[in-house]
């Protein structure tokens, strides 16, 4: 795991060389997505099992065999065992009391000249979530995606799932019936988010897909976009922990912290930044212990050596600084008073305040949700919300005398923009 320090001359190059990360720009790979997704527009249902088999080698020989009904999943939540259903409720229920907190209405306002203006806020009427499967499988990613589309009012949640061998996690069916969902299609990869945004004979075209997967389904997202709407083209997961080395921290929580993002994928991004020397080389001891136990630790160490980092900053601004700089998907503010730092931070997809939130709560049962921009995307991309499956139209109504002061002001403007019919449809407005 390299180490860097704010003080070396060349720590700006290093911080970039660190953060750069192309998520779906191969040649190679996007002709390929292209490929599946021509397939799936064209050949529909035939096509998707194919792949389905192909890939997965699904046991299916039919569309209907890759639906699973919502008796099967109501049947997987009931055959959880209590602790585990308790936690599984207790995150569904946390998720959709933080989300109801979301939801945006519509608004009117009148006026000077008596003319009503406004805003129409309608939720999307089908939404497509995917859910990774195969090496791991993600029920809080059922939650996360499908409750805030339902607390919108979305009409139909249809999911997709990968399948491998037929093979699926009972606790993944289990969150689906407690979010809802309406639909539920053992279908994944490219494909499945073809189908998803075209529509087959079986699978319903949907007007928005949300949810993570892997560089085939990140690079299908983004080629179906405009076709349907997207969240994001998810990266690899981050977190960034912020620390100060007082006598209250302890290394080996901060190390976990470290870890626990590692252990998710060998391109995944766990950066520690503190203003004390004595602290970096602590947590970095506390990791190598760490390391030896862990069932991941393969994964975890290929990812604190690709693109891990223990970075020393001088102070609590260049600490401030680094952090807008690298505007991490989860930011964990270790420290006595983090609301003192919340001011100071401009880009952060979720910011854990405090030494008792480590980022592990959110991802599960915080109630916000933990679909987050990556890759520095936080910069201008906001976490997973209600407001996602949500879209606003807006309302103008002009009465006869209200209409007739802003058809004047729009005569004058079209007039500067040669847009003749466009000044004469205000006009008449004002002239008859």
């Amino acid at each position: 795991m390299r180490q860097l320090s704010t003080q070396d001359a060349d720590f700006d190059s290093q911080l970039t060389e660190l953060l750069a990360f192309e998520t779906v720009n191969d040649a190679d790979l996007l002709k390929t997505v292209d490929d599946i997704i021509s397939k799936v527009r064209h050949g529909g249902d035939s096509v998707v099992l194919e792949l389905t088999q192909q890939f997965d080698q699904h046991p299916a020989t039919t569309m209907k065999a890759l639906e699973l009904s919502k008796e099967a999943l109501a049947e997987a939540f009931a055959n959880l065992d209590d602790v585990v259903k308790s936690a599984l409720t207790t995150a569904a229920t946390r998720v959709q009391s933080f989300h109801e907190r979301q939801v945006q209405e519509s608004w009117q306002y009148e006026d000077e000249f008596g003319n009503r203006l406004g805003q129409k806020v309608t939720p999307l009427d089908r939404v497509g979530i995917y859910v990774p499967g195969g090496l791991a499988s993600y029920p809080s990613s059922v939650l996360m995606n499908a409750i805030p589309a339902k607390v919108a009012g979305v009409k139909e949640v249809i999911m997709v799932v990968p399948a491998p061998k037929g093979v699926l996690n009972p606790l993944v069916l289990a969150a689906a019936h407690l979010a809802q969902v309406d639909r539920v299609f053992t279908i994944g990869g490219a494909q499945a988010v073809a189908a998803l945004a075209y529509g087959t004979e079986t699978i319903p075209a949907v007007d928005k897909i949300t949810g993570p997967g892997n560089k085939y389904v990140a690079a299908a997202k983004r080629a179906v976009f405009g076709q349907v709407g997207i969240d994001m083209i998810a990266g690899p997961s981050e977190v960034l922990v912020y620390a100060e080395g007082t006598a209250k921290d302890c290394a080996d929580w901060l190390a976990m912290d470290l870890l626990s993002q590692a252990e998710h994928d060998r391109i995944a991004q766990a950066i520690f930044v503190t203003t004390s020397e004595k602290q970096l080389k602590e947590v970095a001891i506390e990791i190598e212990k760490a390391l030896a136990e862990l069932p991941k630790a393969d994964i975890a160490r290929d990812s604190l050596k690709n693109r891990g980092a223990l970075i020393l900053v001088k102070d609590r601004a260049e600490g401030m600084a680094v952090i807008n700089r690298v505007a991490p998907e989860h930011l964990e503010l270790s420290v006595d008073n983090p609301d003192a730092l919340l001011g100071s931070i401009r880009h952060a997809g979720a910011i854990f305040m405090g030494r008792h939130t480590p980022e592990a709560i959110g991802d599960y049962c915080a109630g916000p949700n933990h679909v987050l921009p990556t890759s520095g995307t936080a910069r201008f991309s906001s976490p997973l919300g209600v407001y996602d499956f949500q879209k606003k139209s807006s309302i103008i109504y002009c009465s006869e005398a209200g209409s007739k002061p802003l058809a004047e002001t729009a005569d004058i403007l079209a007039q500067h923009e040669d847009l003749e019919a466009h000044a004469l449809s205000a006009r008449y407005r004002y002239q008859s």
